[in-house]
């Protein structure tokens, strides 16, 4: 029936396509999705916390981790106009802590970089050079990382020793950062353009940062199985040092796995939802396949009238029906897969290639045989009813319909 199909068929097809083809490029976005989140939050290591000054209730939903605060008062601030600001007194507090193995306080801005002549701004991180290499997910490429007697010398990212400017910076090379003259002793394996230098050092070079006041402070804690436990402690603890309450709370505490959990359980979500609001086209395709069905049954009534009259069977003019439903379910299918492939590839593209597409879809082969079943099974069950009308007709009346 579909190969010498007419236009009604065909139309039917297109249906099963159609459903088939958004299901495949909606599933293909939401694994690439994930995919990408994966590999963005995935490196920050799960036994990871991050403090910052200032407090958003809504980010509690991403784990904590509200923008850090910037401000020159101590951490207990006195005054409502104070800005909350992180301080020795914290890390102090942390230090008492047994669950914590180290700490890393960071100050961070935007800096002018020169290289042979070359000039750029890129982000500054200030680092103690004791404790952060302990910390950090990111792997040496060329040289060492930062040492405890490290003064003039910086870390780089791949991006900038490699392509930022006219000319690759190698080992022992000496940048200038806003009219201070530093060496490079290593280069990180990322796909970055930072720059990592001690934290005394930096502030020299970023005038805005206070001696003594963080931007943020990185936590790595020693059993990444009581990550929970280890987050409410510090919290209890910071809230006593800080004095203050959930209600006046003035800090944010995140993590990047339980970010990573929460995101993905959403992400999940809203893909579910936009593959029940695709699966409506299948729905429709199904409609369109009974439809088919039971009109072919009617013009080909005489047909089954002589079949039956030289001996087919009931449950031959069953299967004869139902393998044309499914037949059909089968070629809308093939050709829905196809065409989700293609949009898939080519929704990056279209999109820019922004937010969490960046990385690209993703058509898992799960996905394919998921959808393929799924037409070919809408088909058979939508052809059910019209082939079980067509399998009890009589013989008698078949022959004599016109």
């Amino acid at each position: 029936m579909v190969v010498h199909s007419k236009l009604r068929s065909w139309l039917t097809i297109l249906g099963i396509v159609i459903g088939v083809a958004s299901v495949i490029a909606i599933m293909s976005i939401g694994s690439g999705m994930q995919e990408s989140m994966n590999d963005q939050l995935g490196g920050l290591g799960g036994d990871i916390l991050t403090l910052s000054a200032g407090f958003s209730r809504s980010s509690r939903m991403f784990g904590g981790g509200g923008p850090p605060g910037e401000g020159s008062s101590s951490s207990q601030a006195t005054d409502e106009d104070d800005e909350p600001v992180l301080d020795k007194t914290d890390v102090q507090a942390l230090r008492a802590i047994p669950d914590i193995e180290a700490i890393d306080t960071q100050i961070s801005g935007t800096v002018d970089v020169s290289y042979l002549g070359k000039k750029g701004s890129v982000k500054l991180t200030g680092v103690d050079q004791k404790s952060w290499s302990r910390i950090t997910t990111s792997e040496i490429k060329e040289g060492r990382m930062l040492d405890s007697a490290d003064q003039n010398v910086v870390v780089i990212g791949e991006k900038l020793a490699e392509s930022f400017f006219d000319k690759p910076v190698g080992l022992n090379q000496m940048i200038t950062i806003e009219e201070n003259v530093f060496r490079v002793v290593g280069i990180l394996d990322d796909d970055g353009n930072g720059i990592y230098m001690p934290i005394q050092m930096a502030y020299q070079v970023l005038d805005d940062k206070e001696n003594g006041v963080y931007d943020s402070i990185v936590i790595k804690i020693k059993n990444e199985d009581e990550l929970e436990q280890v987050m409410n402690k510090t919290e209890e603890k910071l809230m006593l040092v800080r004095h203050v309450t959930e209600k006046t709370k003035d800090f944010s505490l995140s993590s990047s796995k339980l970010m990573e959990a929460t995101r993905s359980e959403m992400m999940s979500s809203m893909s579910n939802f936009l593959v029940a609001i695709a699966a409506v086209s299948l729905i429709v395709g199904a409609v369109g396949i009974a439809n088919t069905m039971f009109t072919s049954v009617l013009e080909k009534t005489k047909e089954i009238g002589i079949m039956k009259a030289i001996g087919a069977r009931n449950k031959d003019i069953l299967s004869i029906f139902l393998l044309n439903a499914g037949l059909i379910g089968l070629v809308g299918g093939f050709i829905g897969i196809i065409l989700g492939i293609v949009m898939s590839a080519l929704l990056p593209a279209l999109m820019g290639e922004t937010g969490m597409l960046r990385g690209g879809t993703f058509v898992a082969v799960n996905s394919i045989a998921l959808a393929l079943s799924a037409s070919v099974l809408i088909g058979i069950v939508s052809g059910v009813v019209p082939a079980y009308q067509a399998s009890k007709l009589k013989p008698v009346d078949a022959l004599r319909y016109e």
